[in-house]
């Protein structure tokens, strides 16, 4: 299967415009800033965007930054938390000295990033969550973090769909097993974090930094030593086509 220009390009300018809309949304119904928080969150965030694996594949990789986006969603306003995940993702997706600067993929990541912080700050920040009976900080964070997930992954698996001609249910299906159990995690460093900034303040962030570092060096080795028997769910998803 042939990838349609047209059709990508359009799915980015639609993946742009849901971006600007959500975050304008978002930005009106949260709270003031808290620029401290915001720094130190930025900066770690930054840091670890250049911890990243390449996925198998896929023209893709990911970086290990996940519990610092969540904290700058769940803490922060939706403004600071959307120019903290594009600030990362551009630090994540600049190419190197070697590389070619690809204007359109980093407007599709800065655009999908961006719609995703900015719904997951929405769930976050929802009255009706926080007057139902069953709400709980753990399942809003839960809510926020499956926003986020499903912000990042079906674009994502879309726009393979459409620019390399992959299967998008399989494709996506297979970029979940390799991700979800990631999500989960970050999102359990978050509330971890959450609970002991109560005590330490902004500095509970720099806990999760050498964590997250061992993470990367974990998935590095699994992806590496994945890539080369050639059994990675993402792998077998590429080589079976749409």
């Amino acid at each position: 299967m042939r990838p349609n220009t047209r059709l990508t390009q359009t799915f980015i300018g639609l993946m742009a415009f849901a971006a600007i809309a959500s975050t304008v949304y978002a930005s009106l119904a949260s709270h003031t800033l808290h620029v401290s928080y915001a720094l130190a969150v930025l900066a770690l965030a930054a840091a670890t965007s250049r911890m990243k694996v390449k996925l198998p594949g896929i023209d893709g990789n990911m970086s290990v930054n996940l519990p610092f986006l969540l904290m700058a969603v769940v803490n922060l306003s939706a403004l600071e938390a959307v120019l903290i995940a594009c600030v990362s993702t551009v630090v994540q997706c600049w190419p190197k000295s070697s590389g070619k600067f690809k204007p359109d993929q980093m407007l599709f990541n800065l655009s999908m990033m961006a719609f995703a912080t900015s719904m997951a700050n929405l769930i976050w920040n929802a009255g009706w969550l926080g007057k139902a009976v069953w709400a709980s900080e753990p399942l809003m964070l839960a809510s926020a973090t499956a926003a986020f997930f499903l912000g990042q992954t079906a674009p994502v698996a879309g726009i393979i769909k459409l620019a390399e001609g992959a299967a998008m249910r399989r494709i996506w299906l297979s970029i979940v097993q390799l991700s979800f159990p990631y999500y989960v995690l970050s999102a359990g460093m978050t509330s971890m974090a959450n609970l002991v900034s109560h005590h330490l303040g902004w500095q509970a962030a720099l806990v999760v930094f050498p964590v997250m570092y061992g993470i990367h060096r974990s998935y590095r080795v699994y992806f590496g030593h994945a890539a080369e028997a050639g059994r990675t769910p993402l792998a077998r998803a590429a080589t079976a086509g749409a």
